[in-house]
């Protein structure tokens, strides 16, 4: 007579820690969590006091914090009617001072992204001579300064280029609303090498393989960037216009220097700035001209949110 062994069953055992999942571990935690809420808190509560002094009265809002409005809650558009359709200069004007700002931005944001999307194409897929030492190139002009390269923009806009007293590029000397051109070449040219390096980072990472299936099956390398990089790289695109759209409205030194303070072609920073004047005392104007300058880029980055994070995401997350 046999006796019949069971086997015993094999307990899983759990798979290996990872640093990367105890990292994810930690940052989910419910102290993370409560760290995370508390951050928020404090850097929103700010915003949130901005908000309400821009509709609390004149004689208020100089007097008492935003705070005691909730002891004595009394609200007025009186503020905003002043800041954005008031005739007097000193006032503030911000609705035409708006729509130069998206003039400025928008292009601004466009011109870029579309110049530095070829160009990364190109340095990722296309072998050509002197490819590495443009891309090397291109890389070192990012330890460039910005107000280094002011002075020759400003001189080549205003002057031309002369090479041994023979003019090669006359000067722009343009006048009023033309103004913007020089405001979109310039933030172009500021936005290019950073623009340029992080879209070829993302494209060079795609599989090979696919691109070489699509060149077999005929697609030319337009077809190939509409139809397959573009998709693919989308999160990255979104992730740089995000960023330049937001450093182009923000931008108060390159709209003074090349567009100039006139209301024509001037953004709202630069109205910003003039309505706080040497002593700053128009507090109630000054809230709601802020409130309105970041309704915008608020606007912009809630509704492309969910692409920034996986753009920034994306280089950092394997597998």
């Amino acid at each position: 007579m046999t006796a019949t062994v069971t086997p015993t069953p094999k307990t899983s055992s759990p798979p290996p820690s990872t640093p990367q999942s105890r990292v994810r571990k930690r940052l989910t935690s419910r102290w993370a969590s409560l760290i995370a809420i508390v951050i928020a808190l404090l850097w929103t509560t700010p915003t949130f006091g901005l908000f309400l002094s821009s509709f609390r009265p004149e004689d208020q809002i100089k007097q008492t914090g935003w705070w005691t409005f909730f002891s004595d809650p009394v609200l007025t558009l009186e503020n905003y009617q002043s800041v954005l359709f008031s005739t007097s200069s000193s006032s503030g004007q911000m609705a035409s001072f708006l729509i130069n700002s998206l003039v400025i931005t928008i292009p601004s944001v466009l011109f870029p992204v579309a110049l530095a999307t070829f160009a990364a194409y190109a340095l990722s897929w296309l072998d050509f001579r002197g490819r590495d030492w443009i891309y090397i190139g291109i890389f070192a002009l990012q330890v460039v300064p910005l107000q280094m390269a002011l002075v020759p923009l400003l001189s080549f806009f205003s002057q031309g280029v002369e090479i041994f007293g023979l003019t090669v590029l006359p000067a722009w000397d343009l006048e009023g609303p033309a103004k913007f051109i020089q405001v979109w070449f310039a933030h172009t040219c500021f936005a290019l090498p950073v623009g340029v390096f992080l879209l070829h980072n993302f494209m060079s990472e795609l599989p090979g393989s696919l691109i070489e299936a699509a060149r077999v099956d005929g697609a030319t390398h337009g077809k190939i960037l509409r139809r397959i990089v573009l998709p693919l790289v989308l999160p990255a695109l979104a992730s740089f216009g995000i960023f330049q759209f937001l450093w182009v409205w923000n931008d108060l030194l390159v709209a003074l220097i090349f567009a100039g303070g006139t209301p024509d072609s001037a953004p709202m920073t630069v109205r910003l700035a003039q309505m706080a004047g040497t002593r700053g005392n128009e507090w109630q104007r000054l809230t709601a001209g802020a409130f309105v300058s970041i309704i915008v880029p608020l606007a912009v980055f809630l509704s492309m949110q969910r692409y920034f994070v996986r753009g920034l995401l994306a280089g950092g997350i394997k597998g």
